[in-house]
Order: C-alpha cells, then structure tokens, then sequence
C-alpha cells in the first residue's frame, strides 16, 4: 500500500461513487475539534430536547478514530433526493392538506443509501486488497456528518445548519465511509450564507435562535418526528399543516435554485402523500397506516404521533364540516395523547 498512488485511487472511487448514483464525494481529515466543542455547547443549553441518543457515546461522535479503530480519512458523499413537480408552497398553502417533508415522501433513504455505499465499500477493498477498513454509515451511528461534509468540501453549514453546496443547493442525502486509506483530504467548503437571513425569517417556530444555532425543541421536524410527547401548545400554530417534517429553511434558501430534482424512483412520492387531505390520513386505522407507510421514513413517527400530527393539523386548518366530526370522533381516542391534541384542535375549530 506505501507505493500507491493514493490520488489516482481517489479519482478512480470518485468514478465508482457517481456510477452508484452519488452525486459528489470528498474526503476529510479527522480533526473534529470546533464542532466538537460547538456540539458540546449545544447538549449543555438542552437544545438536543428529548435527542438522548445526541449525548450518547462520550466523544465518539466527534473523533472517528474512537468510534472505528485505523480510521485516517473519512469519504463524505452526497445523494440528491428533491422529487419534481410536487408543489411544496401551494401544499402548505392549502390548509386542508397535509404537507409532509419531501424527503419522506418516497421509500427510506437509509436503505438505498446504505446499499449504494456497502457497494462502493466493497469496490474500495478490490482496489486495495490489503485494506482493513471501508466501513459506511448512513444517519445511522455517532457520526458527524455535517461538519464532515463541510470538511470534505460538500458543502457549508448554512445558519440553518444544514449543508448547503453553491451548485446544488440543500436538497441531498449524505453517507460517510471511513477508511485506513491516506487519500488526498479536500479543501473546506467556505460559507456563502453572506447577510442573508432568509431560513431565520421564514423559520415558523422561531427554531433559529442565532445564525448557524438552531434549538431543536422548537423545530417542527423534532417535534413531529422525534418529539415522543404533547407538542407544548405555544408551538402547535406555528406547525400549521405540517404533519411529518418541515422544509421552509429549504423552500425559501436562494441557494436551493441550483438543487436538481433526484432521478432516483424510490424517492419518487408513493402513495398519493404529496398531496393527500388530512381528514382522509386522519382516518387511518394503525392497520392502514402501517400498510401505507411500508418502506417509508414515517414509520418512524409510529401511529399514535401521526396522529397527533395530524390533529394538531386539522386545528390549524378550516373548520369543516368534516374536519370536525373527524376530531370528534378522535376524542374517545385509546391514547391519551391523540385524545389532547384532538381536544385542542376542537378549541381551534370552534373559535373560528
């Protein structure tokens, strides 16, 4: 391995990386330090919310070499996942919908990413025969990805703190492969955010709290996705019709003009949620939910927080006729949780 051209390696994975469907791969070093401390400060205000898994694994997340022993690089990889032609602003504007955060409207990212870096893992030990590590990780251990990316050139983090490359925007997946391999590490992204404060402006639920510091007890995509309790009333307006996940920072960066729309079929929209009436998801028994969110992200909410969603969501809406009687008939709800939140939205809908 000592008289490898490592450069040359590099490029020839770059090649196997867009083979895979992979639109960008950079390589980063291992010094974590800065977000390291800025990811401590950040568990010590609470802003993690109900996030244990955050806190978890002492400083593993943050050095590499402790979570995967041999580790010297870390290859970053970006995946775009935009769907075409859903709409996302006229379904946020049409209160009777139900909008659900584009990245969830196909099938699991975890799996088709995961599979597409195991491959490449794979292609990198046929390379290097005498490898000892191409371990791939996807959203799925303690792991940095955003610094990471930004270190491997991907892309900045933008004050919304999500990465935001100037020619593709935000709309992407990342995955990470660590590696024993001396590859030539990139140049970090630098940050093109400027005075614009667009993410922060348009943040529903004020979950921006600083430039490039976001509180996540009061971002929506925590409290309809990992929030596992009552969503603290002074929020719920805020979520409008948003019932798993929240794209705003993304819908209203100018950075995102650039994004192109993933010609990947399994993040296409399945099941008619790119545009579905929220009485009529509301009306899902726990069979049907599970049925039609086979494969999908938002199983990871479960049943009975969709449903909650979804309440606080008809609370935000109009009153019909037929929102009403679904939040009626909610009220002798099995789970004390649904039952709250149909309570509250009946308040909503009366006072209308």
């Amino acid at each position: 391995m000592a008289s490898m051209d490592f450069s040359d390696l590099k490029t020839r994975i770059a090649e196997h990386a867009r083979a895979l469907g992979f639109q960008q791969m950079g390589v980063a070093d291992l010094d974590l330090s800065q977000a390291e401390q800025r990811l401590h400060d950040w568990l010590a205000a609470g802003r993690h919310g109900e996030m244990g898994w955050m806190a978890a694994h002492g400083n593993k997340r943050s050095r590499p070499a402790e979570l995967e022993p041999d580790t010297v690089r870390v290859l970053s990889l970006r995946m775009d996942y935009l769907p075409p032609d859903t709409q996302p602003v006229k379904v946020l504007q049409q209160k009777e919908k139900a909008y659900v955060s584009r990245y969830a409207l196909g099938r699991d990212y975890h799996k088709l990413v995961r599979k597409r870096l195991a491959r490449l893992a794979a292609l990198i030990r046929e390379e290097v025969a005498d490898t000892r590590l191409a371990r791939a990780f996807v959203d799925s251990a303690p792991v940095m990805e955003k610094p990471l990316a930004e270190k491997a050139g991907l892309g900045w983090q933008g004050k919304h703190t999500l990465i935001l490359n100037r020619h593709a925007g935000s709309w992407f997946f990342l995955g990470e492969i660590y590696t024993d391999l001396p590859l030539p590490v990139d140049e970090p992204a630098e940050d093109h955010c400027g005075k614009c404060s667009a993410c922060m402006t348009v943040c529903p639920t004020d979950a921006i709290v600083a430039p490039y510091q976001l509180d996540a007890r009061r971002c929506i995509s925590y409290l309809t996705i990992e929030h596992p309790g009552s969503i603290p009333e002074d929020l719920r307006r805020g979520i409008g019709n948003r019932v798993f996940g929240c794209d705003d920072c993304q819908l209203m960066c100018p950075w995102n003009r650039f994004a192109s729309h993933s010609k990947e079929t399994d993040f296409q929209p399945r099941h008619g949620l790119a545009d579905s009436e929220l009485v009529t998801l509301f009306q899902w028994d726990e069979e049907t939910f599970l049925r039609r969110t086979e494969g999908s992200p938002i199983r990871r909410a479960g049943f009975e927080r969709w449903r909650r969603n979804l309440a606080v969501a008809l609370g935000n809406g109009p009153a019909s006729p037929q929102a009403l009687a679904a939040l009626e008939a909610a009220i002798g709800d099995p789970s004390d949780l649904v039952r709250e939140h149909a309570s509250w939205a009946l308040r909503r809908l009366r006072e209308k």
